[in-house]
């Protein structure tokens, strides 16, 4: 049963920002930020493209800058009214943010280790653990629920979206791990649901 202060909406649409200077990178970005590539704003224009005739009217989107973005760009084409959801930011990668992997190994070592043991319980130093985003996730989702009018377009990160799609979906930790989603995609999912827009 889902509690009183939840309004979670049927049917959600879901985008990941567009690639960033540090995707490029491969820099492990969580919650500090790097700008949009100029692919990253073709990417964003494009799914504004593709939902024009979505009838989207309430855009939630991450606080950070490159989902921020993204969303700018749909909500302006779209017409629609951007909200930011505090909930929506990636998880925190603490004192890993910023880093690549190979850095992470000489600064961390065994952490890649630890990590693979436990993907879903492990946290980054000073920053989350999956297990710890979802609970965000949902109250992102609340969040969401309570401010839009509509099913709703979020924009987020790759990896709290799969908390989120977990959410959604009713999905084991080890199903939601297995998610994927290219920037350039976008999920609709209504009821538990999911297809590719």
């Amino acid at each position: 049963m889902i509690p009183q202060d939840r309004h979670v909406p049927d049917r959600v649409y879901l985008a990941r920002h567009g690639q960033t200077v540090w995707n490029l990178e491969h820099r492990l970005q969580g919650q500090l930020d790097s700008p949009l590539t100029e692919e990253g704003v073709a990417q964003a224009e494009a799914m504004a493209e593709s939902l024009v005739s979505a009838g989207i009217s309430t855009i939630c989107s991450s606080p950070l800058g490159r989902a921020l973005r993204t969303a700018e760009i749909i909500a302006e084409r779209l017409g629609a009214e951007l909200i930011e959801i505090p909930e929506l930011a990636e998880v925190d990668h603490g004192a890993m943010a910023g880093m690549t992997w190979d850095e992470i190994d000489l600064a961390f070592p065994g952490a890649r280790e630890e990590r693979a043991a436990n993907r879903y319980g492990w946290a980054f130093p000073g920053g989350e653990s999956y297990a710890q985003a979802r609970g965000r996730a949902r109250k992102a989702l609340s969040s969401c629920g309570w401010s839009s009018t509509g099913a709703p377009l979020l924009v987020s990160h790759e990896m709290i979206g799969r908390m989120l799609r977990a959410e959604l979906r009713g999905l084991s930790p080890a199903q939601a791990l297995a998610l994927r989603h290219p920037q350039n995609v976008i999920f609709e999912i209504d009821h538990g649901v999911e297809r590719l827009l």
